[in-house]
């Protein structure tokens, strides 16, 4: 598996990270503990280095899978883990919280759930509009000095907000949505990304597992699964937005590899300081994300992409409103 640098700063990590989330929480019940370690230590053995969990994943529940996971290996892994919730007295997520003295909090509760001593990338989750920015980064920043924390990151913010918090303390990577069917951050966010020499991690880089070619217009999730409740995953949306997977699954043909695997290709040929997390719980499916990292795409292949994607209009919001409201633009 080839590294990647996160922007200017020295954290260095696999190609291709594992998204944890999906273990444990979003996309129906928590999966078998066992199971998900077993898919965790595979993903290290492929060389995967860079894993992704949050508090609010559970609650609780990833960053303990993850910390009991990466034990053994803490030494040659990088783990991301985030703040900026609150909880109610029942443990259920209850609103938004990015109170230096909660970030401070939640810090340590997550080393101690992760196993560890240092959390290597700490994010703020979602913009918190009742606490300035500079607040947060100070925090992180009294972190860093302290040795619990390595590395400061953003989680769908803002242009305004970047510039502002990194001013306060370097900001190194940025996570918030990317893949051929969400591409907002085009437009201002990655330019400002550049600039600064700040790195960008993609979540969903498989448009929450429709550009894998395995869902349509009469797939079924579990009734927790929160795609029922996104609108680009109604089943009209899902029928409309056919003509993505089509043209992945026309270019996997040529290059031997699945539509995954040209999605994430496309990811990763976008700039050389991204880092794509995909999710999965499947072996089978890890070994597919992390054999993309060895895709390359030619420039024709990147051409023929993107003029025919320019010519697709995808259907349906990417959050329900109440989402679409915790998001920070």
């Amino acid at each position: 598996m080839q590294k990647r640098k996160l922007g200017k700063s020295n954290l260095e990590v696999s190609a291709i990270g594992l998204g944890c989330m999906g273990m444990s929480f979003g996309y129906g019940p928590p999966k078998d503990k066992q199971e998900m370690i077993s898919v965790i230590r595979a993903a290290v053995e492929r060389g995967v280095t860079f894993f992704d969990t949050a508090e609010v994943y559970g609650p609780f529940l990833n960053e303990e899978l993850v910390g009991e996971a990466l034990a053994p290996f803490r030494a040659q892994v990088a783990i991301a883990t985030k703040f900026g919730f609150y909880f109610d007295a029942n443990g259920k997520q209850a609103g938004l919280s990015s109170r230096p003295e909660h970030i401070k909090e939640v810090a340590n509760a997550s080393l101690n759930r992760l196993k560890t001593d240092v959390i290597d990338l700490f994010y703020q989750h979602r913009v918190d509009p009742n606490v300035p920015i500079e607040d947060v980064a100070g925090a992180v920043k009294d972190l860093i000095q302290e040795g619990k924390v390595r590395h400061f990151g953003l989680s769908e913010a803002g242009v305004q907000v970047i510039r502002r918090a990194h001013a306060v303390q370097p900001v190194t990577a940025l996570q918030s949505e990317y893949s051929l069917w969400w591409r907002e951050p085009e437009a201002e966010i990655l330019p400002t990304l550049e600039e600064l020499g700040i790195g960008f991690v993609p979540f969903s880089p498989l448009g929450k597992g429709y550009l894998t070619g395995k869902i349509d217009e009469n797939t079924t999730f579990d009734s927790t699964d929160f795609r029922n409740t996104v609108p680009r995953f109604s089943p009209e949306a899902r029928k409309a937005n056919r003509a993505l997977v089509d043209l992945l699954e026309t270019i996997a043909q040529r290059k031997k590899a699945t539509p995954a695997q040209i999605a994430l290709a496309w990811v990763l040929a976008q700039k050389p300081w991204m880092v794509p997390i995909p999710g999965t719980t499947k072996l089978r499916r890890l070994e597919e994300n992390v054999a993309a990292a060895s895709i390359e795409l030619s420039d024709e292949d990147l051409r023929e992409i993107e003029s025919t994607t320019s010519e697709i209009t995808v259907q349906g919001a990417r959050y329900s409103e109440g989402a679409q409201r915790m998001i920070n633009r």
